[in-house]
């Protein structure tokens, strides 16, 4: 039973588009920089192949915005790649002034291997760590974003990370088997189990789910929100559905609204943190004189 049930659920997860919507290539005939076949020049957007662990080798994209204050690392959903998700990154690094970094799992679009769950973890640590070395971005800047089975890597790193500056889970599942069975404990063979690693997660989250979600219940957001600590305001989009969240109006408003509330709230850290390193700055000089004076 537990064979059959954890072969469905990875059936379930990995739906990558067959042929790829895009080519990945070298500018000038081999020697100039990865660009994307779909992406039209001029879009400040740069192209990676990066590789994992497993020994795969992943196609990341780049989006940068001039005035951006936090960056997102974009998983996406079930039956996608990064040529279908390009007019959304545009909007969303247009409309919310974040950089995006966006990537194809393993055996999804350019991406080398064959995805699986443990790939998709592999997967996000390379990426991750693309953004450290290539971009220098910090991890209090740096805010995860999961679609669907996106949320699996997505909480994998997030619950690995101390100093993260958000989360957001958008139609995120509870767990693979969850999606099919009711189940109430955690199985052994199950995959993604986001239930529990939202659990260890530190910084907020943001749950954006649809109501007449067909594929992953709403309750599945609704719980993930619930077992967070560090809670922001839930989006439950009334008759939205699994794949259509972008088109309603409040999607890309209240995702501005939890960009602006976290600049605002590391604003307030940074103060905190300058006034803390002022008192002591103080205190030792005071400790010097209040010696001093005993001499």
């Amino acid at each position: 039973m537990g064979n059959v049930t954890s072969s469905v659920a990875a059936r379930f997860a990995f739906f990558p588009p067959e042929p790829a919507t895009y080519e990945v290539f070298r500018e000038g005939g081999g020697e100039g920089p990865l660009c994307l076949s779909r992406l039209p020049p001029g879009k400040n957007v740069e192209v990676h192949l990066v590789e994992t662990k497993a020994g795969n080798r992943v196609v990341a994209t780049f989006w940068r915005h001039p005035f951006a204050r936090f960056t997102l690392l974009y998983s996406h959903g079930n039956a996608a790649d990064l040529g279908q998700m390009l007019d959304l990154f545009h909007e969303l690094r247009s409309h919310l002034r974040v950089n995006i970094m966006s990537y194809d799992y393993s055996g999804y679009g350019a991406s080398t291997g064959k995805p699986s769950e443990f790939n998709t973890y592999y997967d996000i640590e390379a990426v991750y760590d693309c953004l450290m070395k290539e971009y220098e971005i910090k991890q209090e800047d740096l805010i995860l974003y999961g679609q669907s089975v996106g949320s699996g890597p997505t909480l994998h790193l997030a619950a690995r990370l101390q100093k993260l500056g958000g989360v957001v889970l958008h139609s995120a599942i509870l767990s693979g088997i969850r999606v099919l069975y009711p189940v109430k404990v955690t199985l052994w063979f199950d995959i993604f189990k986001n239930i529990d690693k939202i659990r260890q997660v530190k910084c907020p989250v943001l749950v954006i789910h649809g109501t007449s979600d067909e594929i992953v219940d709403w309750t599945h957001g609704k719980r993930l929100w619930e077992l967070s600590k560090e809670k922001y305001d839930p989006l439950w989009i009334k008759g939205g559905g699994h794949c259509n969240l972008e088109t309603f109006p409040q999607f890309i408003k209240h995702l501005r609204k939890f960009i602006n509330a976290m600049e605002k709230l590391t604003l307030v850290k940074q103060i905190t943190q300058s006034s803390l390193s002022i008192s002591a700055v103080t205190e030792v000089k005071y400790n010097k004189c209040l010696r001093l004076g005993k001499r």
